[in-house]
């Protein structure tokens, strides 16, 4: 017996990375798994108004109901420029995927898991989402991923009393495809190769190494459990030290 035994979730971006690592526990704990992604399962694109009710509801209609939402899918920050150099197309990019589709599949996954009186919301925010997490050359990233904590604490208060929660966890760096398009960047920028540039990465964290998908992915486990039924409206950090 799994600790998610016999929940419903579902998981965006759950294919490759991040996500699959959530998807391998949650299917571990017990869970029935909805993958949503632009690939695999059941299509979505998050970018698209259209799919995100269709997920929800082949869900909802396969399953019965949905318990766990895990908006994991997310663009970095790889590609953007400075504020004023900034491709608009590419900060509505950011906010499509960071923060609408979030807000989309909560607004949708909400009612039912009010009716039932459980539920689970898990953002996965970033170092990003706080002020000591920002640099040049970020401005939609960044912006997505603090506004992704205010949608979390919003929501939070408003389903505290249904017995459904919503919380952020904040990964620090984790060697996915979509990171490694940023360190792909960094290494441009200071002349050195990619390898060196994740190796810089790492000496910059006192544990001198990078954060494990699997970490990222027990700590989504927990708060989609009952055992965090008193956790709500919480950012989570899983980054091997502390940051403000």
């Amino acid at each position: 017996m799994g600790r998610l035994d016999g929940k419903v979730a579902l998981i965006t971006g759950g294919s490759r990375g991040q996500g699959e690592a959530e998807a391998r526990r949650f299917a571990a704990e017990g869970a029935k798994v909805v993958i949503g992604d632009a690939s695999v399962f059941t299509h979505l694109d998050v970018s698209s108004e259209e799919e995100w009710a269709a997920a929800v509801a082949l869900t909802t209609e396969r399953f019965g109901g949905l318990d766990v939402l895990v908006n994991n899918a997310g663009i970095g920050s790889a590609g953007e420029q400075l504020t004023w150099l900034q491709d608009p197309a590419r900060w509505h990019e950011a906010m499509a995927v960071n923060l609408h589709a979030p807000f989309e599949l909560a607004r949708l996954t909400l009612p039912g898991m009010i009716d039932r009186g459980f539920g689970r919301i898990v953002m996965i925010a970033s170092l990003a989402s706080l002020a000591a997490g920002v640099a040049p050359g970020m401005s939609a990233y960044a912006t997505s991923k603090h506004g992704l904590l205010g949608l979390t604490r919003a929501v939070a208060l408003e389903v505290a009393a249904h017995g459904v929660t919503c919380n952020a966890v904040l990964p620090g760096s984790v060697r996915t495809r979509t990171s490694e398009l940023k360190v792909a960047e960094e290494a441009e920028r200071s002349g050195t190769t990619v390898e060196e540039a994740w190796q810089a990465r790492e000496a910059r964290t006192l544990a001198g190494r990078l954060v494990r998908a699997e970490e990222v992915a027990a700590v989504v486990a927990f708060l989609a459990s009952e055992e965090a039924s008193a956790v709500n409206g919480e950012t989570i950090g899983v980054a091997l030290q502390a940051y403000g």
